[in-house]
């Protein structure tokens, strides 16, 4: 009997240690099924093989250019989020992408929600995975690779970007980005302190001082371009408040 209680403490205490460590790596706001608490064009955006997949096409197979005449994104409709960490992978062929944070939903257009705000952007290409840039506001904030902070334009709209350091070699990081396959992101808000890692190597390093403009708090969106056609899965979303 004194055996059978002691294997079964342990095994308490293993299951109270798993629960902890999920409870550290924050709650899951995607179920890997379907796209509820999300919203967004129904046509463009579903599940496929356990992720959420956003897809264009051209009005041909031959053409380069899809029939998207503006992007648009899949929404999380379960909140807002303020000081946070989210990781998630994504796997994307053609195109630009993005994860938009602290950002706010405007008028839908035509192919789905339009979204403002900032963005950890990624694309299949060589140049913007990794930075922050912000949708339908004041442009790239963080080139990959560089630590800035943001200042007041003197017209109060377009801020002052100035480089303050550097997080990393940009060429180093992006040969680190596994193209068309599955790469790990995260993001990290705190305050007006924003930084993304890709596979374990951080991207960028910003403090926005801009705080007329500098988003707070917001929704969450997953992006589609307009351009080339493309897909884009995202998965094992994962997301943590932080205090």
């Amino acid at each position: 009997m004194k055996r059978t209680r002691i294997l079964s403490f342990s095994a308490a205490l293993a299951l109270a240690l798993v629960s902890v460590a999920s409870a550290d790596e924050g709650k899951a706001i995607f179920n890997g099924k379907d796209l509820t608490g999300w919203e967004g064009n129904p046509e463009l955006w579903s599940v496929q093989d356990g992720a959420i997949t956003g897809t264009t096409k051209g009005a041909t197979p031959e053409d380069k250019k899809s029939t998207l005449k503006h992007n648009t994104f899949l929404v999380w409709k379960a909140g807002t989020v303020g000081d946070f960490e989210l990781t998630f992978k994504y796997r994307i062929v053609a195109g630009n992408s993005g994860v938009q944070y602290r950002s706010k939903e405007l008028a839908k257009g035509e192919h789905g929600p339009v979204v403002s705000g900032y963005q950890a952007d990624f694309e299949a290409g060589k140049t913007y995975s990794g930075i922050l840039y912000e949708e339908k506001g004041r442009g790239i904030l963080a080139k990959r690779g560089e630590k800035t902070t943001i200042k007041p334009g003197p017209d109060g709209k377009k801020p002052v970007v100035e480089v303050a350091g550097s997080v990393g070699n940009s060429d180093e990081i992006q040969a680190s980005i596994k193209a068309e396959d599955w790469n790990e992101y995260k993001i990290v808000a705190k305050g007006n302190h924003l930084q993304h890692f890709i596979n374990g190597k951080q991207t960028v390093d910003v403090t926005d001082e801009d705080s007329a403009n500098a988003p707070k708090t917001g929704i969450l969106a997953l992006q589609i371009h307009a351009g080339p056609p493309m897909v884009v899965q995202f998965k094992d979303l994962l997301l943590k408040e932080l205090k």
